[in-house]
């Protein structure tokens, strides 16, 4: 058994157990991060942050249920996703995970890199090199691409802030969302193409 997966193992006897200090790690961990992906899906932060209740709720319930056949982590946003699901079909909200559709990237598909590569989908080269590092992290910039990533489809704009603001790799994004590689690798290039287009022109108006 691999460290990390006893680790988790470790940490899901003390949840079944009633280890408040666990339980507190993992909201500490993880509350900001389901909030985030809550509130791609519902209309309100009010309402997203009754879905992350739930969601520990669930957490709490179902500790006895959890094998390790994926990661804590994993498991623990399959369910905000799933409670997410759930409240907006109640809201009349529904985020559809088809890759199928006439959207086309907004950005030339010859700006990423291929499955062939290293880090497959990400850009190919940097942003100009006349962009300096301090602009790019600049809060109007980082504004801009959290406005941009507000305005995408809901589908890809939950892939992409789980991968790219997350920190989430592609296996955990499709265990978590219950998506094929392919559909996750499709909304993520798009998503990325138009955040990269809206950087872009930003630096090119600056």
């Amino acid at each position: 058994m691999s460290q990390v997966l006893a680790d988790e193992v470790a940490l899901v006897e003390a949840l079944r157990a009633g280890d408040e200090s666990v339980f507190s790690l993992l909201v500490s961990r993880y509350g900001g991060p389901m909030l985030r992906i809550a509130q791609l899906y519902v209309r309100s932060p009010a309402v997203a942050e009754e879905v992350v209740q739930d969601a520990w709720i669930g957490v709490l319930n179902g500790s006895t249920r959890f094998e390790g056949r994926s990661s804590l982590k994993t498991w623990i946003f399959r369910i905000v996703t799933n409670k997410a699901k759930t409240r907006a079909a109640k809201e009349g909200r529904s985020v559809p995970f088809s890759a199928l559709g006439t959207d086309e990237p907004s950005v030339d598909p010859d700006r990423f890199r291929g499955p062939e590569d290293r880090y497959p989908g990400h850009w190919a080269s940097a942003l100009p090199s006349w962009a300096p590092e301090e602009r790019l992290l600049a809060s109007e910039t980082l504004a801009l691409v959290e406005k941009t990533i507000g305005g995408l489809p809901p589908a890809q704009a939950i892939v992409i802030t789980m991968r790219d603001v997350e920190g989430f790799d592609a296996d955990e994004v499709c265990d978590a969302l219950e998506i094929s590689e392919a559909n996750q690798r499709v909304l993520l290039h798009r998503a990325r193409s138009k955040v990269r287009r809206a950087l872009e022109e930003y630096l090119d108006e600056a």
